[in-house]
């Protein structure tokens, strides 16, 4: 059995990558970084194409003064997509990334591959829906994909023989808008232990940490506001990443009340992790938030939403809490909870340390989407075969 793999970025297809080059099925990884970038994570050259002209025109555009008035996020897709489509050559399997697979996805089953879409977001149309919703309620511009991105994304879930999601929630949307169960390939992210490690805790300070991108699709006003409303001794919250300008105005609202750093290479996440008492995210859409393994291997219980994906690994009350999107008062129940435990709080942390470490790291992710190549590979070949 021998997949191609083609992404438009980074993503967890270099995960996905190492896991099938150390069992010997990976052919070719297709990619918009450099070959040198793809070494750092062992994967030779040889099994690398690069495709560079989509991040020189992603970044270009991102430093750009036409950033606020023309968006040209589908025409550097397609370029990847049909450039992509090019460099394409036979495999038994193709794994191409959602928005940038349709003309690759065409390309491969032209050649007798099975196609496997990868989506690590809800069914395009819940995700604008519920995008929409949100930024609307705010009284901002809705910052969603493109209508021409939408409608070649549902192109592609037509044309793509599988779909490859990482939770329950991102399933039920699909099912949901009419995809059937058995297209779908539902297999968790997972967490790299080596990288992810528990450091000892310096302070007596109850720290409530949040990574990732400051943004309202992320939720991190309703955590700011929790927060202050609670006021709690010897507390404090910690906001680390990439803040987007729409939150701007959010965190002027809150000046004083948190503690922010900017975004910090992945490598040095661990040692924040570790610092905290309980890592908190309140998204009101992805697919699943990889921060939450991250925290959980660094010893941290985890308060998120329904629509973050942590139903898969999170168990309720055991190694956090589950709690309904934009509910505050819920949120601040939980932190206070935790807060007001201390013993309950630690020992959920260790829980969520020995629940990641045992079914969840990336060795577990490339079994379990390994199984799943062989079986979809053997029913293709058991369907072709009652044919002849």
């Amino acid at each position: 059995m021998q997949v191609t793999i083609s992404v438009a970025g980074r993503f967890h297809a270099f995960y996905l990558a190492q896991q099938l080059l150390k069992r010997g099925y990976l052919n070719k990884l297709i990619t918009s970084y450099p070959k040198f970038e793809v070494e750092k994570y062992g994967i030779p050259k040889n099994k690398v194409s690069s495709i560079l002209i989509k991040e020189i025109m992603t970044r270009t555009w991102e430093q750009s003064f036409l950033k606020k008035v023309y968006n040209p996020q589908y025409f550097i897709k397609e370029i990847y997509d049909y450039w992509a489509s090019l460099l394409y050559k036979r495999s038994d399997i193709c794994v191409a990334w959602s928005s940038n697979a349709l003309h690759t996805i065409r390309k491969a089953k032209n050649l007798g591959a099975i196609t496997i879409l990868e989506r690590g977001s809800t069914h395009m149309l819940y995700q604008t829906k519920i995008l929409k919703e949100e930024y609307q309620y705010f009284g901002l511009k809705p910052q969603v994909a493109h209508p021409k991105i939408v409608e070649k994304e549902l192109q592609e879930y037509e044309e793509a023989d599988y779909i490859s999601i990482p939770s329950k929630f991102v399933k039920k949307t699909f099912i949901e808008k009419g995809i059937p169960e058995e297209k779908l390939i539902h297999v968790p992210y997972g967490v790299n232990l080596q990288e992810f490690k528990q450091l000892q805790k310096e302070d007596s300070v109850f720290r409530i940490i949040y990574a990732g991108s400051m943004s309202v699709r992320k939720g991190v006003h309703y955590l700011l506001k929790a927060y202050t409303d609670l006021k709690l001794p010897n507390s404090e919250l910690l906001l680390v990443g990439g803040l987007e300008d729409e939150m701007k105005p959010v965190f002027a609202k809150y000046e004083g009340s948190f503690r922010y750093i900017n975004h910090v290479p992945q490598i040095e996440l661990h040692k924040y992790y570790s610092q905290g008492s309980v890592f908190a995210i309140m998204s009101i859409e992805e697919g699943l938030a990889m921060v939450q393994p991250q925290a959980m291997a660094c010893g941290l219980p985890v308060i998120c939403t329904t629509n973050t994906g942590g139903e898969d690994i999170i168990r309720e009350g055991i190694d956090g809490f589950i709690i309904p999107i934009r509910n505050v008062e819920v949120l601040k129940e939980k932190i206070v909870y935790l807060y007001e435990n201390p013993d309950i709080c630690k020992a959920m942390g260790e829980s969520a340390k020995e629940r990641v470490s045992k079914g969840f790291t990336w060795d577990d992710y490339g079994e379990k989407m390994v199984t799943e190549y062989k079986r979809i590979v053997a029913k293709s070949r058991r369907s072709f075969q009652s044919t002849q």
